[in-house]
């Protein structure tokens, strides 16, 4: 039922209905009000009166009228009475009437007051039966746990499942692509070279130490197998070479290149030898250095 027609109804059955804000309206006692079943009747003249009041508060009994009716809890019938009180001075304010169907109309007049027209036709439904509103019985408080209803674990498992072994053969997929693609640097091809071309070199050229024992007409001399631009390449490849067991050292040729070479104390008719089987070994463009 809409605000507008519980506002007449309360008018009918209790005489009297303030409206917030704008003011009281009043049923004459005298009145008789048509029945229910008399859908014709018409509502005498002068039969309501109006008196304007800016300052008219809240109908209480209104207010519990409407919550009766509608079932609405107070504070929620409260706020709709109201928004309708403001919806009809918005009406009003910007110059339009305000209609109440089954009271009248009201209109604002020139020096701002509101004149109050009242209408001839009466509100259908005049007494209806107030809604009676239940409480709802206390309900008991359960402790235990509520029985949960069985699932389909299994059918979800065997999806993690699949899904689990599909992510994984992809991950394995992508790395053994990886490292298919990976291309060796320059300095992994001279170690696999310096591996495959060990034993031949060690057989080939003795250990500095053991050239050193050999003869006494021996000369100093470095054989120089790698340049570099940079200390720290020239460090790094002597750490890698002097693991396969030779003395190797770094010094610096000019400003802008290190040399990795190995010196030794032996004849100089074994140079050339020992340079040829450093070059095997070290896959580079060695030569000799005094």
């Amino acid at each position: 039922m809409k605000i507008e027609q519980l506002i007449v109804q309360h008018l009918y059955n209790n005489k009297q209905v303030t409206l917030q804000d704008i003011g009281s309206f009043t049923l004459s006692p005298n009145v008789l009000m048509p029945t229910e079943s008399d859908k014709d009747g018409v509502m005498p003249e002068n039969a309501i009166s109006f008196n304007y009041n800016t300052k008219a508060t809240e109908d209480e009994s209104l207010i519990e009228f409407i919550v009766q009716q509608t079932r609405k809890i107070r504070p929620l019938a409260k706020s709709d009475l109201e928004s309708y009180s403001i919806l009809g001075r918005e009406y009003l304010n910007i110059g339009k009437p305000f209609k109440i169907e089954g009271l009248g109309t009201l209109q604002k007049n020139q020096n701002g007051h509101y004149d109050f027209i009242q209408g001839n036709s009466v509100n259908a439904r005049l007494q209806a039966a107030p809604a009676i509103i239940k409480e709802k019985d206390e309900e008991q408080i359960v402790f235990t746990t509520p029985v949960r209803k069985p699932s389909n674990k299994k059918g979800g498992m065997i999806v993690i499942a699949v899904i689990f072994l599909l992510a994984l053969a992809a991950v394995l997929i992508y790395f053994l692509n990886k490292k298919d693609n990976i291309q060796p640097v320059s300095d992994e091809v001279i170690t696999d070279t310096a591996v495959m071309q060990k034993d031949t070199f060690i057989t080939s050229v003795p250990l500095p130490d053991t050239v050193t024992n050999l003869t006494t007409d021996s000369s100093t001399f470095k054989v120089v197998v790698k340049e570099y631009v940079t200390r720290e390449e020239a460090e790094k490849a002597l750490t890698k070479f002097s693991g396969y067991g030779h003395k190797l050292i770094i010094y610096q040729a000019d400003s802008v290149r290190y040399r990795l070479a190995i010196p030794f104390t032996t004849p100089l008719s074994d140079t050339m030898k020992t340079k040829d089987s450093l070059k095997r070994f070290f896959g580079s463009n060695t030569f000799i250095e005094l």
